[in-house]
Parts: C-alpha cells; sequence; structure tokens
C-alpha cells in the first residue's frame, strides 16, 4: 500500500509539474530581456489594470527571477488609436503590441473572418473561431514581419443609445459609432448610418449628438463612463472585438529558446485568462455596472445615470444571422477576395452553422 500511495504521489507531481503556469519559474539563468507590450484602449480598462499589468510586471518578471521586465503603456498613454498597432510592431517600435483584428484587417483582410459581425452569439464560439483560424492568418502575417502569439475578446459588442432603442431594426436612420468594416456592414443593411469613431473619442460624440448610439463592450463601455452620456443598452452580442497579441517576427526569433518557451506558455496562460474575464466575467458585469445592479463588481455603478437593459429577442437573434448570412459575408469576401470565401467555408462554417455563398 506504501508502494501504491507513493507511486500515486509521484504521478501527481509530475503532473502538477507539467503544468506551463508552474515550469515558468524553472526558466534558467541567461541574458536579461526587456519586452516592451502597447495594449489595450485605456489605463482603466480592467483588461489591463487588473490582468495584463499584473501579469507582466509582476507575475512574469517573478516567475523568470527577474530575467524578463516588461515595460507596458496603454493606446491613450501612446496617443494612438489601435489601428497602427499592427504597423508599430512590424516595424520594432514596440515588441508586442494588442488591439482587436478588424482594427488592423486592412493590413490583412482575412483576419477579419474571426469575428465579424453577427458570427459569434457566443464568446465561447468566438475563441473557437479564432483558435481555428490562428495558424492560417499567422502565415499572412509573418508575411509582413508579425505574428500572433495570443488572444483575447472584450466583453459582447452592443449597443449604447442616447434615446430608447427596442430590437434591431429600431437602430434604422440613426447614426452609429462603429469600428471596422463589418460593423459598418451590419449598420447599414438594418438601415442605420455607420459612423467610424475611435474609441476615445466617442464619448465626447455620444454627449455632443455627433452620434445617436455607439458600439462597444459592455464592460468597455462602463470602463469609459458611457453610462453619463447614453440611456439604454441593447445587449445582443455583435461582435466580441476579437483581439490578438502580435509579437515582431525578427524579436521573437531572435529570443533564446528557452526565454521564447516561457512567453509561449505565458501568453497561453493570459489567453485563457482573459477569454473567461474578458468574454465571460466582464460582458455580463458591464450590464450590470451599467445598470446600476447590487451584482456590479468589477466596473464602476452608473449610480446617478443607471441604464435600461433592452435584450434581445429570438426575431432579433434570427435577424442577426439572416444580415450576416446575406448582407456581412458577401460584402467582406468582396473586399477580401475569393481566397477568404474558400477560407470562411473550410473553417469557419463548420464551426458557426453558416455558409458563404456566391451572390
Amino acid at each position: 500500500m506504501r508502494r501504491i500511495a507513493i507511486g500515486v504521489l509521484a504521478m501527481l507531481l509530475l503532473v502538477v509539474l507539467a503544468r506551463p503556469g508552474l515550469t515558468q519559474s524553472t526558466l534558467g539563468p541567461g541574458p536579461k530581456v526587456t519586452v516592451s507590450v502597447l495594449a489595450h484602449p485605456i489605463p482603466t480598462h480592467p483588461q489591463y489594470s487588473k490582468l495584463d499589468l499584473p501579469f507582466f510586471r509582476e507575475t512574469l518578471v517573478q516567475r523568470s527571477q527577474g530575467r524578463f521586465e516588461f515595460k507596458t503603456s496603454t493606446w491613450t498613454e501612446m496617443s494612438i488609436t489601435g489601428y497602427e498597432i499592427v504597423r508599430m510592431t512590424r516595424q520594432g517600435q514596440v515588441d508586442i503590441g494588442n488591439a482587436p483584428l478588424t482594427y488592423i484587417a486592412q493590413d490583412v483582410p482575412v483576419l477579419d473572418a474571426a469575428d465579424l459581425a453577427g458570427l459569434n452569439p457566443t464568446v465561447e464560439q468566438a475563441r473557437k473561431v479564432f483558435d481555428a483560424l490562428t495558424p492560417i492568418v499567422n502565415k499572412d502575417l509573418e508575411r509582413i514581419g508579425v505574428r500572433i502569439i495570443g488572444s483575447n475578446p472584450y466583453p459582447a459588442q452592443i449597443v449604447f443609445c442616447r434615446k430608447p432603442v427596442k430590437d434591431l431594426a429600431d437602430l434604422k436612420g440613426r447614426k452609429v459609432r462603429t469600428f471596422g468594416p463589418t460593423l459598418n456592414d451590419l449598420m447599414s443593411a438594418v438601415g442605420a448610418t455607420p459612423v467610424s469613431l475611435a474609441y476615445a473619442e466617442t464619448y465626447t460624440a455620444l454627449e455632443r449628438g455627433v452620434v445617436d448610439c455607439a458600439i462597444t463592450g459592455s464592460g468597455s463601455g462602463n470602463a469609459a463612463k458611457w453610462y453619463e452620456v447614453t440611456t439604454h443598452q441593447y445587449t445582443l452580442p455583435l461582435s466580441w472585438a476579437s483581439s490578438g497579441y502580435f509579437a515582431n517576427l525578427s524579436w521573437w526569433n531572435k529570443l533564446a529558446p528557452d526565454a521564447r518557451r516561457f512567453l509561449e506558455d505565458s501568453f497561453k496562460e493570459l489567453t485563457d485568462k482573459q477569454w473567461q474575464f474578458g468574454g465571460v466575467e466582464f460582458t455580463q458585469d458591464g450590464i450590470d455596472c451599467n445598470s446600476n445592479r447590487p451584482s456590479c463588481k468589477i466596473g464602476s455603478p452608473a449610480k446617478d445615470s443607471p441604464m435600461i437593459e433592452v435584450k434581445a429577442t429570438d426575431a432579433d437573434k434570427a435577424l442577426l444571422r439572416k444580415v450576416l448570412a446575406e448582407s456581412v459575408l458577401p460584402a467582406w469576401v468582396k473586399r477580401c477576395g475569393s481566397r477568404c470565401g474558400d477560407v470562411y467555408n473550410e473553417v469557419v462554417a463548420p464551426i458557426s452553422g453558416v455558409k458563404y455563398v456566391a451572390r
């Protein structure tokens, strides 16, 4: 019995030591590596302040026994909008940059396949699609000098409005802040006027009535205090702002093998945390905080101006799926080219259940 017990303990020890989050602490001595990371819109965004910031500046520094040092910053701190991330990363201005795929689809159009407007009704599906596409899009990205080494969603991208909104069709005739071409396609298809605005510019645009409504994550809008300038939140997930952590390929390939493995394991761990926190926990918390509910724990409760939540009906969900198939997908393939339609049908359609049909 004693031998069996010892054997079981030994097996358990091997399992524990095999976990990536723990094996990283065994990183041996070597040259110090300083890594610049540019990620997330604003310093107060919880996915930065509660996850990225302590993970890079504290956890990984300790695990690497001081061999790694991270210099982190956000878009607003660097006076950028996020659309420049891949170009800055490929030019070596930062080692690792993070931004939604749709922000940089102008450089690599196939990236939009992961988070087309209306594609992913749940964050679980959004991750399946992202993971399935990563090997393919990395081949395209590596041609321009970057690669995806991790990912995150933002909370469900919902609609914040200055006046009451009943459903998706009720956006007809309104000016709606968007980001990325497929959200533009979606808004146009339901009769709204899409207005492309940077996240940091949207609060003022809503306040002044430049736009009637705006799309962003439930928790992201809360972090930027959009509840002060809007009254209704329509909580149908239109997308997830699925994002990548992009590494400069030349820098990445020059890392010592053990240092690169350390970062690979670290970003796998951060990716898992980000999808759980950003996509699941932060989505509902954002809605709750915007409505000033007691269940608000992560964000800021809208005590003085609680919003009204408008939930999606089955008819709304059916309309969104219809618009995806008939408007969003064809418009994207037209911009992206026939190869993108083939990639979508081969990789994404088996997950989404919506096939691209040439029109």
